[in-house]
């Protein structure tokens, strides 16, 4: 129950926002979208949840899910290769791309995800060294810290869930193993 009660509370932060101050400015597709983002995230995770037992397993899947619910919203809202309607910000897809793939690739079993999650930080570094080495999105001094930091922090969320589905593999392979 509990992330279904944080996306409820994260889908009223906004307009509880609204009533105070004028910088948040939503209508009823940001609130839908963001409503089907919020539910695809917390379905996903409760499908996997059901799916094990294992606590591994499962922190491993929430960091990834968290991971590519930021993405996709940063991107839409403010975009993180310049502005949200930079049509380089659409390589991300590709990062996302590859996680889903990997996923069902290794049939979603621990050390297969291990694998999938370490190739989504590689795209994701991959991307991050695409915008700063053709300049894309260069708006203001500021953009290639900007483009390292969020490359950096997308990669680390993706190797945190690679490391978690290392750990599950290992705890699955222990527990099989034993007499």
């Amino acid at each position: 129950m509990l992330p279904w009660i944080v996306a409820a509370l994260l889908l009223l932060m906004p307009m509880v926002a609204m009533q105070f101050t004028d910088e948040v400015n939503w209508d009823g597709t940001d609130f839908l979208v963001f409503g089907a983002m919020l539910l695809g995230a917390c379905g996903a995770y409760e499908l996997a949840t059901r799916m094990t037992g294992n606590a591994a397993y499962r922190a491993a899947f929430g960091v990834a899910v968290v991971a590519a619910f930021i993405l996709i919203w940063m991107n839409l809202a403010v975009g993180i290769i310049g502005s949200e309607d930079n049509p380089a910000n659409l390589m991300y897809g590709g990062v996302l791309a590859v996680a889903i793939l990997g996923g069902l690739i290794a049939r979603f079993r621990p050390h297969g995800m291990a694998r999938a999650l370490a190739a989504t930080a590689l795209a994701q570094a991959f991307v991050g060294v695409i915008a700063l080495v053709a300049g894309l999105g260069s708006t203001g001094a500021n953009w290639p810290r900007v483009i390292i930091v969020l490359t950096g922090f997308f990669s680390a969320l993706w190797l945190l869930s690679a490391w978690l589905f290392r750990r599950a593999a290992r705890e699955e392979t222990s527990v099989n193993a034993a007499p």
